[in-house]
């Protein structure tokens, strides 16, 4: 008979997760009855965005899930030491590290402040890389071990790389960093695949950076994305890592839409898989 709630018991650390994708990934996670350690700075409401990692905690314990909220930041390495630790000594392990926690400037190169262009490489990149690493001896102990990075397929084109040189340097290392652990780890399986999504997503960083009411219209819901995720957890780990992979509508008739439908498929450097809004 079909499990028809895979993750329930499963333990996943994420960094971020006080809102957006994160937090929705997180939802349908703690659905099921997972348990959802969150690795995120955000202690005390922000002025401009909703959510802190207290009220993303008590949404998902309203979920079904359990909760463990670590106020931390990706950027420190005992930060990210003690995130791990702490997770595996509230729920016994770890069985999916979820790369959530990203920084976005679209600024072009001479307008990017190099201040801003080192906390994307130390968010995006070296984040990714030190919570999958510090994550990974305890990875190795679960039956289904996942490492998912939210970041998009590899694609150096003019259209898409010098767009914003800065930014997409950072994603397409969040890309590196999760293919090269495929790769690495294969044999010990553990499972790593990148996760983007086709179309916008309605975030408060879409509002706030790309074009506020007029992109949010025309933004998808962070649902489809926590659905595409959840198909990708939820996945034999030995049989399916090192893809890069789109968030993807395979169900759409009608003008009405089954979130239910959205699935992750294997992506390809294409420029038709990147929103055309990172391209205005």
């Amino acid at each position: 008979m079909t499990d028809t709630k895979p993750l329930a018991g499963k333990t996943i650390l994420m960094s971020g997760g006080s809102r957006g994708i994160g937090l929705a990934i997180a939802l349908r996670a703690a659905a099921d009855g997972a348990n959802v350690a969150l690795l995120a700075k955000t202690d005390t409401p922000h002025p401009k965005l909703e959510g802190t990692i207290h009220t993303a905690a008590e949404q998902i314990r309203a979920a079904g899930g359990r909760a463990l909220p670590i106020v931390g930041d990706v950027r420190e390495d005992d930060d990210i030491t003690e995130a791990v630790l702490k997770t595996q000594g509230e729920f016994g392990g770890i069985d999916a590290v979820i790369n959530n926690a990203s920084v976005i400037d679209l600024s072009g190169s001479l307008d990017l402040p190099a201040k801003k262009y080192d906390l994307m490489q130390d968010v995006n990149v070296r984040g990714t890389f030190l919570l999958s690493r510090a994550a990974i001896p305890i990875l190795k102990d679960s039956p289904n071990p996942h490492i998912l990075s939210l970041s998009p397929p590899l694609n150096p084109t003019p259209r898409w790389l010098g767009a914003h040189t800065g930014y997409s340097l950072a994603k397409f290392g969040m890309t590196m960093v999760t293919l090269g652990l495929a790769a690495e780890f294969a044999e010990a399986g553990i499972a790593a695949n990148t996760l983007w999504p086709r179309t916008t997503i309605a975030t408060a960083a879409v509002q706030n950076l790309l074009g506020g009411d007029r992109v949010m219209a025309a933004s998808r819901t962070p649902e489809i994305y926590a659905d595409a995720a959840y198909a990708v957890l939820t996945k034999p780990a030995l049989e399916y890592t090192g893809q890069s992979l789109i968030v993807e509508d395979v169900l759409e008739a009608d003008g009405v839409t089954d979130f239910s439908a959205y699935a992750a498929v294997p992506g390809t450097p294409d420029d038709r898989l990147y929103p055309d809004i990172f391209l205005d």
